[in-house]
């Protein structure tokens, strides 16, 4: 097993280098597009780790982010000793569970991913999904117990959905708050937080297992995910990516007028121009004729 997977990352590691680009040819947003435009040896890294250690909301999302994925490190981490505590000799069922939580939340992290491109409402989305969270650990936490293991699937389904599902959203509510800063700084915040909380629930509920079982270590994680929750209510929503982007359009727009006006009168003043040049042709044209009468009738006075 151990093999194929290293075969498999393997094989991953050779199509990025030969396959994947640095970055796309052309901007895929006006913000990137802007955020071209810095020249690369004006950026500091730590100078950018600094400016957003200073940004409040990002830092209130870096700790909420922490707790959510902390404690779905810690589930995932203890949930064959949870699982085997409660149904003895199901060791085949708790791997199985672990793969209904996992394909669960590939299905939550698509769908809330489109959700979020569509309707651009990254702090509502974010915080309904935190809070579904939560619900779905209350759920699994108080069926645990129950002695169905088919409930157990379900309700780990649900954990899984919302929990892995709002990773994408962590990620991208993180880019907007803090453009035009990289991305790749601010995503390793988010990860280094969520590994700190991984580690700390990790060995927290382990040792509440230990004293207390497992409804009490499910309990503590959603004490931690509640809090996680109030603490995005808070967070302040400055989308500066979409800002930078209906900002940079409403500039194009406004260039584009400026041209479709030049352009119109241009168009006016060429059309009253040969207007114009039409008139003194025909004036010219009807002085001539006139002189023409004029000759004529002196010529016809002398005869």
């Amino acid at each position: 097993m151990f093999y194929i997977s290293a075969g498999v990352a393997t094989i991953i590691f050779i199509l990025v280098i030969i396959v994947f680009q640095e970055k796309p040819e052309l901007p895929p947003t006006q913000a990137q597009a802007q955020a071209r435009c810095i020249p690369p040896e004006s950026y500091s890294y730590l100078a950018s780790i600094w400016r957003l250690l200073r940004n409040k909301p990002f830092m209130l999302l870096v700790v909420s982010y922490g707790l959510n994925v902390g404690c779905f490190y810690a589930v995932s981490t203890l949930l064959n000793r949870m699982i085997i505590e409660r149904y003895p000799g199901e060791e085949v069922n708790a791997g199985r569970i672990g793969l209904t939580i996992v394909i669960a939340g590939m299905v939550g992290s698509l769908i809330c991913g489109i959700w979020l491109d569509k309707t651009k409402t990254y702090k509502q989305t974010t915080l309904a999904v935190y809070v579904l969270s939560l619900i779905g650990m209350l759920l699994y936490a108080s069926t645990l117990n129950l002695g169905h293991l088919w409930v157990v699937f379900v309700t780990a389904g649900i954990f899984g959905f919302f929990m892995t599902g709002y990773l994408p959203l962590g990620f991208e509510f993180a880019v907007e708050l803090t453009y035009p800063e990289s991305e790749g700084t601010s995503s390793g915040l988010l990860n280094c937080s969520a590994q700190i909380f991984g580690i700390i629930f990790t060995i927290a509920q382990g040792k509440i297992i230990d004293r207390w079982g497992t409804l009490a270590g499910n309990i503590f994680l959603c004490i931690f995910i509640l809090i996680g929750a109030i603490m995005t209510g808070f967070i302040k929503s400055e989308l500066r990516r979409q800002k930078a982007n209906l900002q940079t359009a409403g500039q194009s727009v406004s260039v584009s007028i400026s041209l479709t006006a030049s352009h119109v009168l241009a168009s006016d003043a060429a059309v009253v121009f040969c207007a114009a040049k039409k008139c003194c042709w025909l004036i010219w044209a009807a002085d001539l004729t006139l002189h023409f009468t004029a000759a004529s009738m002196k010529a016809w006075t002398f005869m």
